[in-house]
């Protein structure tokens, strides 16, 4: 495995751990959020849920580039 891949293959699995830890939260997250506004909490998950992907669209911008 070259170092390029190394690192290739960490970033993703951060990546991955940091949003399996978020999804895992979400709704404990949203469930408090809710109790003081629901339009709030529906749009901090929106921004959750939608920043995973965000993420990996980055990713593949910058991989594009190299």
């Amino acid at each position: 495995m070259t170092p390029e891949t190394k690192s290739q293959v960490t970033a993703a699995a951060l990546i991955l751990i940091g949003a399996v830890v978020v999804l895992y939260f979400l709704p404990s997250i949203v469930l408090a959020i809710g109790a003081y506004s629901p339009v709030l909490a529906f749009i901090v998950g929106a921004v959750l849920i939608l920043g995973f992907f965000w993420i990996f669209w980055l990713r593949a911008r910058y991989q594009r580039r190299k």
